[in-house]
């Protein structure tokens, strides 16, 4: 149905951006509510279409901006998936950096590139074709960089430029890709997979190569990770948003398309492509945790565990069967909300008690007992204990393994739990059983409003985590949707 709540959808944060960069640093309350208020109007707007989703009605609007190349913005039941998390945690990463960065400098031009950033994956997220995706894909990259170097020091700089070299890389063979294969079948909309017939194997494989490389960069799969541990000299705030709900996710997204909505399940299997990407999404999955292993800053600690567990959701959509690909479409949503509480809680921990270092850690869950439940319940969420969201994902990718005959996924699965305990279970007992190294300064962690803003962000999401696993089969469950999606078209 053609409408133009997808464009409004986009639109809507378009106005927080341009006032955030236009108001005075003086004006900063008034920037901070109306970055409030929108983040909420997103959120209603897309309860709105996730209703309508829901009763079979999905909205779309076209704009030819070339001959022959429409834009098109369709926020199917796929979208909206990836869209309500990037909704919901818009507004709450709002809200946990205002308090964060409280009152200082630059903060209008931080919110703007912010807002920017969160269009972006919202393009990304609803885009109708693959030329409309790659627009919004670049776009969140050029949206991303200011963020990473917000500090404006030589380690962000740094980081910065590796950010940069590395994404661009990947959307240039990206860009190849979908060209190639455009001049082949014309228009690539993400509604069925165009008629591929007749184009030779070696072709298909080597386009399929080139895109799934490019995506593979802001995804983070071995070895294109390398731009994601350097981002972390980027404030808490940036980093929450990088590995919950932008640049990661757009590349795992990006992938989920690719195989379901360009290529189609039945083409990936002809020509044998899902299992070596599977392989890939698995060799990941243990490197990042194995490194994570290895970290003393807590900030690269949660880096290399990204790395890990975006690739579950890759592993899950190439394993091409139904509990895997529900398995994969729920941990999208899963990591995002267990990996945004760790780094808002590692950032309040820094923030009040200058805390970067795990064994820095000694006797903070004494002195600031909210942040490190909330840091605690994340931890157990990646390492996949229940009734955590996380073992929901990791449950479903376990059965997914078995399903298709790749028992292999299991030794993947249990071999990175084990290595998720052995990075995170010391932390825990760090922060909650030893008494502090170094005499610590008091803390009064829900005093004042500022306070209260950064640490009550935290507790919400972790109290979310245990909800996505303990009532998971409630209708609008992460799981509840993600089969929703699965059995509307992806495994036909």
């Amino acid at each position: 149905m053609n409408s133009l709540l997808p464009l409004l959808l986009v639109s809507l944060t378009i106005v927080p951006a341009l006032i955030s960069f236009a108001l005075p640093d003086r004006l900063a309350v008034w920037r901070d509510a109306i970055n409030i208020g929108f983040a909420l109007s997103k959120l209603a707007l897309v309860g709105a279409l996730l209703l309508a989703a829901r009763e079979g009605t999905i909205t779309e609007w076209r704009y030819e901006f070339l001959p022959g190349h429409e834009f098109i913005l369709r926020p199917d039941s796929l979208s909206l998936l990836f869209v309500t998390l990037s909704a919901f945690l818009w507004l709450i990463t709002t809200v946990y950096a205002i308090a964060y960065f409280k009152r200082g400098p630059h903060l209008g031009r931080f919110f703007g590139f912010f807002n920017l950033c969160v269009l972006s994956a919202t393009g990304v997220a609803i885009s109708g074709t693959a030329i409309t995706f790659f627009l919004f894909y670049e776009l969140l990259t050029l949206a991303t960089w200011p963020l990473v170097v917000h500090k404006g020091d030589e380690k962000s700089l740094r980081a910065g430029r590796i950010y940069l070299i590395y994404t661009l890389a990947g959307s240039a063979a990206f860009l190849a890709g979908i060209v190639w294969l455009k001049s082949l079948v014309g228009t690539i909309e993400f509604t069925a997979p165009p008629d591929l017939t007749g184009i030779p194997r070696l072709e298909l494989t080597l386009i399929f190569i080139l895109c799934i490389g490019g995506l593979g960069v802001k995804a983070a799969l071995i070895p294109f990770h390398v731009w994601l541990p350097e981002a972390m000299a980027a404030p808490a705030p940036v980093s929450a948003l990088l590995h919950a709900v932008a640049v990661v996710k757009a590349g795992a997204f990006g992938i989920l398309r690719m195989i379901y909505d360009v290529y189609g399940i039945d083409t990936v299997s002809e020509l044998g492509l899902g299992t070596p990407l599977a392989l890939w999404a698995g060799a990941t999955i243990l490197y990042g945790s194995f490194r994570a292993v290895m970290q003393t800053d807590i900030k690269k600690r949660l880096a290399y565990s990204t790395v890990s567990q975006v690739s579950y959701i890759i592993l899950g959509a190439s394993l091409i069967g139904p509990f895997a690909i529900i398995g994969g479409l729920v941990h999208l949503v899963h990591q995002g909300i267990m990996k945004i509480t760790l780094f808002m809680c590692a950032g309040a921990l820094d923030n009040r008690m200058g805390i970067k270092l795990v064994a820095d850690l000694d006797g903070a869950g004494r002195a600031m007992p909210v942040t490190m439940a909330a840091f605690s319940i994340g931890a157990l969420g990646m390492i996949g204990i229940p009734p955590t969201a996380g073992f929901i994902s990791k449950w479903y990718l376990g059965m997914g393994g078995l399903q298709s005959e790749a028992s292999w996924v299991i030794a993947v699965l249990a071999g990175s739990s084990l290595l998720n305990a052995l990075y995170f279970l010391p932390l825990l007992y760090r922060a909650w059983l030893l008494p502090p190294s170094k005499e610590l300064a008091p803390v009064r962690e829900l005093d004042g409003a500022w306070n209260r803003m950064l640490v009550l962000p935290a507790a919400v999401t972790a109290l979310i985590t245990l909800a996505a696993g303990a009532f998971a089969t409630f209708p609008f469950s992460p799981l509840r949707w993600a089969e929703l999606i699965a059995e509307s078209g992806y495994l036909k």
